[in-house]
């Protein structure tokens, strides 16, 4: 499981690729999540990320009708949430570069 202080700074990139990948909701996101190795995260850690990424015209949501239950809001991303996940993908990228070559030992002295 990979500690929540670690996590705080990426699931919101994560969180929008998983809605890129297809208009969901906040329990199939904790689902996938969950499925791609990043542990049990509650909708309680979720909801605040999405509500954050609303504010920030990242996503939007939609109601629809649900085969169990009340209407779920589902979240799609906007025109600047694709561009923030490209900005995402591009600044992890050069993070895991740098990470992986310290902690692999390569001298660049």
């Amino acid at each position: 499981m990979i500690p929540s202080q670690m996590l705080k700074g990426i699931l919101e990139g994560c969180i929008l690729e998983i809605i890129q990948k297809r208009e969901t909701y906040a329990y199939e996101i904790a689902k996938q999540l969950e499925e791609y190795g990043f542990g049990s995260i509650s909708e309680g850690t979720i909801y605040p990320i999405i509500l954050r990424l609303q504010k920030n015209e990242l996503l939007k949501g939609t109601l629809k009708d649900s085969n169990s239950g009340p209407k779920r809001k589902y979240y799609r991303l906007t025109v600047k949430g694709v561009d923030n996940l490209n900005q995402f993908k591009d600044n992890w990228q050069e993070m895991s570069l740098a990470v992986n070559q310290l902690l692999g030992g390569e001298d660049n002295e």
